[in-house]
């Protein structure tokens, strides 16, 4: 179904037909090898930031409910009830906790990922279908990009995590950053690290193909219709998120290393290995605990896949629309 009937598509499509100066349907579909990667880093940090930024909340509410054993004020039915109740037992800016941390490292992590994803995607589609789309270069270049963003994300996400949690005993960012980097060291800040790549490798590897093929079915030219962007990206996210739920809630335990449920099943020290984090949370909860925040997470990753594509759609769109004005020159009188 292709959405040329889309208001805002179809005016652009009109604005592109009335000038040569402007950028045509193919040269938006072909940006990555004319644009610079400056470009592409820009439209993936703003795209980034907002994505971490709207929804940020219930990404609080699902890093509580992946919590294995809970204290009673921290046991939610439901995000509505979880969010109703953190706002007021701990004020209305509460789910907002460690959202500066996050912002911090979501500019520059995705603007590494989104470039990335966009050079690897042209060079092996152009080796595996001579410069057509592939599924296969679409999962491959998700997965290069997921190893970049992670290597910046993730000392980001262990601070984000345990500014989010019940009865969080840091004062700020840099208290927390502070207190891990002394009584855990430096090897903290990754200790999720591998997991996080064995969960975001096959969700980047789904998002990327599914948005893909949403795209081929919805927008079968590639021209710039918001409207398949945000329905794409968040078929994309809310596949992606259920699939990988219970290696998120092993990512989870090791970025908070909840003190409760490890002394419950007598684990010293700390927690640290994927392998390790999947036996404690079997042992704590059986089959069950692997999809603790499931519902939250999927609330949480469809917005904000659909965020993320559609900005980031419209920067590539409207920077490669600036980069033909300028070429172009002044307009005659």
């Amino acid at each position: 179904m292709e959405l040329s009937s889309d208001p805002v598509g179809a005016s652009l499509e009109m604005s592109q037909v009335k000038s040569n100066d402007e950028p045509s349907d193919s040269d938006y579909e072909s940006l990555p090898p004319h644009v610079s990667v400056a470009t592409h880093m820009t439209a993936g940090a703003v795209a980034g930031v907002l994505e971490h930024t709207v929804m940020y909340p219930v990404d609080s509410v699902k890093t509580r409910m992946q919590s294995l054993q809970p204290e009673p004020n921290a046991q939610y039915r439901s995000v509505y009830q979880a969010l109703k109740r953190i706002i007021q037992t701990e004020g209305m800016l509460r789910p907002l906790r460690g959202l500066n941390i996050t912002m911090i490292g979501a500019g520059p992590a995705h603007a590494l990922y989104f470039a990335c994803y966009e050079r690897v995607k042209r060079s092996l589609s152009d080796v595996i279908q001579s410069g057509g789309n592939s599924h296969l270069a679409n999962g491959v270049a998700g997965s290069v990009a997921t190893v970049l963003h992670d290597a910046i994300m993730n000392p980001a996400e262990v601070v984000k995590q345990r500014m989010q949690m019940y009865n969080s005993p840091y004062r700020g960012i840099w208290d927390c950053l502070q207190t891990i980097t002394r009584n855990e060291g430096l090897g903290a800040f990754y200790r999720s690290y591998s997991t996080q790549l064995t969960m975001n490798i096959p969700f980047q590897a789904v998002h990327f193909i599914t948005y893909e093929l949403m795209q081929e079915q919805l927008n079968p030219h590639r021209l710039y219709h918001p409207g398949s962007h945000i329905a794409s990206g968040a078929a994309a996210g809310a596949l992606s998120a259920a699939i990988t739920t219970p290696l998120d809630v092993c990512k989870t335990l090791l970025n908070t290393q909840e003190n409760v449920a490890l002394s419950s099943v007598n684990v010293s020290g700390h927690l640290s290995g994927m392998a390790n984090a999947f036996r404690t949370v079997y042992r704590l909860g059986g089959l069950a605990a692997f999809f603790k925040g499931a519902q939250a997470r999927v609330i949480y990753q469809m917005p904000s896949t659909a965020i993320a594509w559609s900005v980031y759609e419209f920067f590539k769109y409207f920077l490669t629309k600036q980069r033909h004005e300028r070429e172009a020159g002044p307009r005659p009188r």
